[in-house]
């Protein structure tokens, strides 16, 4: 008579399929508009290193997203995103990018009027269009210091309401039907790269 084993199989714990993530892991590409303020954003994630490449180059619209095609022919991305801002470019200069981008298999974070709405996301929700200074002064209100464009602090200082961020820009997202970025004011999509990234975090 053949007995059959006792052994069952033991559950898996959580740090053995957080373990299991990172043996898949993605090599993003994140090409921005700000040489300073975006990338110190997102080199703050806390990521395998080789998961995250980001580079700032100060490029606009359509020019960032043609360094995006071109740095993508040089490199083995599993993703690649473009972040960019709307800013005082012209309207077709700013859809044009986004259509162009898409057509090629590129991704795009981007915020109309700029990339400090998604900061302010973390803490209200904003429907209302705002001028750029408004921006600063927001957020140096509710951060309760002066605000400044370079910091690479700031993913630590508001990490905690990212939570609410996300759920933020997913609304203003869902009031634009059908959407036409260069006139959704203000609206971002730079969610769409964090919830990305955040698959990733050790």
């Amino acid at each position: 008579m053949t007995r059959k084993s006792s052994y069952k199989k033991r559950p898996r714990t959580y740090s053995e399929r957080q373990v299991d993530t990172l043996n898949t892991i993605e090599r993003f590409l994140i090409v921005c508009e700000g040489e300073k303020t975006e990338p110190n954003y997102f080199k703050s994630f806390r990521v395998p290193k080789q998961v995250v490449d980001v580079k700032g180059y100060g490029f606009n619209t359509v020019a960032l997203v043609e360094k995006a095609l071109e740095l993508k022919n040089q490199g083995n991305y599993d993703q690649i995103w473009c972040v960019f801002d709307k800013d005082s470019f012209p309207v077709e200069h700013f859809n044009r990018a986004i259509t162009l981008a898409k057509q090629n298999g590129i991704a795009v974070a981007y915020s109309n009027e700029a990339f400090e709405l998604w900061y302010l996301l973390h803490f209200n929700y904003y429907d209302t269009a705002i001028g750029r200074d408004d921006y600063i002064q927001k957020l140096s209100e509710l951060l309760g210091y002066k605000y400044k464009k370079n910091s690479d602090l700031i993913y630590e200082e508001i990490q905690r309401y990212q939570i609410t961020a996300i759920r933020n820009a997913r609304k203003l997202l869902e009031q634009y039907i059908p959407p036409n970025p260069a006139y959704d004011k203000p609206s971002t999509t730079v969610h769409l790269l964090v919830e990305q990234l955040n698959r990733f975090i050790r």
